[in-house]
């Protein structure tokens, strides 16, 4: 009888408990399960990158190089929690769902326990005294005492499974709690991090005040071909020829110096130049995504205009966007229609394109290495595109991401 009694006590205690259910990340279990592996193995990809960066940053020599390394480890340390974060709300979403639907089933499978707890109630009531001093009572009594011993086996046997779902429940809240300390945990570590990687900003802006003329300047002058560009492949067309025009000037011979006696000097050997040899190279080397998500479109994926041109990522709301590989700003900046963007120049003639920015944190003809953050993603949800072309021809990142 106790244990009926525990058994319904239990039953509207977890009813109770799991009334309060988070709103799931995704419509589907699969998905979620896919998104929490997902987000373990961004995890571990950031945490990698992280101590890589820090390795190279102990052993960087000039001031410079040291910061900018310190620079992009915290921000693979930011990514990492942000990951975190995802598989620790994936877990919630996974735990809570499954309490829901073991809510469920008990609720429809508890009408007939409570039925029959009544009824052993109301025979466990009657005490035998009384039932000596009414007649036909006691054969009622012995009556009822047979069935009482015959039922509560039966009971016992079919009240198994339930007991077992209990128990179940009780682990789930365990689960649940352990994965909101979690959660609490990466939410924890984020601002911390988020707060050193501000300061280190800070003090690298102000280590290169020296050359905001110059940047500003170019700023303007990238502004101005954004205004001019009819929409964005032609901003980029023109950013890839100013740019090679950069490279050829900077790969040109300096001045040769007026010989003592010009009559004796000859004609010096006209050597191949080397702007001739610049063909295109290999692609930047490592390449990495700019932010931690789900896919939500491919390279060549169909759109409203054609086909993709390059790959759309759901991050997180604010998450931090870093740079695919190491290269020159070329532009960053509001464009419109894609918010906020930022364009990448990297070696041999290939240009990342980053759009859904809502805050750029780098300048036109600042050098990048490869996980630097370049800003922040918009914040409810927010979509996060990455291009990657070769001489103006758009590839599909993805072969390259290492």
């Amino acid at each position: 009888m106790r244990r009926a009694l525990l058994l319904l006590t239990a039953l509207a205690l977890f009813a109770g408990s799991a009334g309060a259910v988070r709103a799931p990340l995704y419509d589907d279990p699969g998905e979620t399960r896919a998104a929490l592996r997902r987000a373990l193995a961004d995890r571990r990809q950031a945490q990698l990158r992280s101590e890589r960066l820090e390795g190279e940053a102990a052993q960087a020599v000039e001031a410079a190089e040291k910061t900018a390394r310190e620079t992009a480890a915290l921000a693979a340390r930011i990514q990492q929690a942000e990951a975190g974060i995802a598989a620790a709300e994936a877990r919630i979403v996974l735990v809570d769902r499954e309490r829901v639907k073991l809510r469920e089933e008990l609720g429809r499978e508890q009408a007939p326990v409570v039925r029959l707890t009544a009824a052993l109630q109301q025979f466990s009531r009657r005490p035998v005294a009384l039932s000596v001093l009414r007649p036909g009572s006691v054969k009622q009594m012995v009556y009822t005492r047979a069935l009482l011993s015959s039922a509560v086996p039966v009971v016992r046997l079919r009240t198994t499974h339930l007991r077992a779902r209990l128990a179940r429940s009780r682990q789930l809240r365990r689960e649940a709690s352990e994965a909101a300390g979690v959660l609490r945990a990466e939410q924890a570590s984020l601002a911390d991090r988020q707060r050193q990687l501000a300061g280190l900003e800070t003090r690298q802006r102000l280590a290169s005040r020296d050359a905001t003329g110059s940047a500003a300047r170019e700023s303007e002058r990238a502004l101005a071909l954004a205004e001019q560009a009819r929409d964005l492949d032609a901003l980029l067309g023109q950013l890839d020829r100013a740019g090679d025009l950069r490279r050829r000037l900077a790969m040109l011979p300096g001045p040769i110096m007026r010989p003592a006696r010009p009559q004796d000097a000859a004609l010096a050997a006209q050597a191949p130049s080397p702007v001739d040899s610049a063909d295109g190279g290999p692609p930047p080397s490592p390449y990495i995504l700019p932010v931690t998500g789900r896919t939500l479109a491919g390279f060549g994926a169909a759109e409203a205009v054609g086909t993709s041109s390059g790959i759309t990522l759901a991050p997180r709301g604010g998450a931090l966007v870093i740079a695919p590989a190491a290269g020159r700003v070329a532009f960053a900046g509001p464009y419109r229609g894609f918010g906020r963007i930022v364009i990448i120049e990297h070696d041999g003639g290939w240009t990342s394109l980053v759009t859904g920015l809502a805050r750029v944190d780098v300048r036109v003809g600042e050098t990048l290495i490869g996980g630097a953050p370049l800003g922040i993603a918009r914040r409810g949800q927010p979509t996060v595109t990455l291009e990657l072309r070769r001489d103006g021809v758009p590839v599909n990142p993805l072969q390259y991401v290492g």
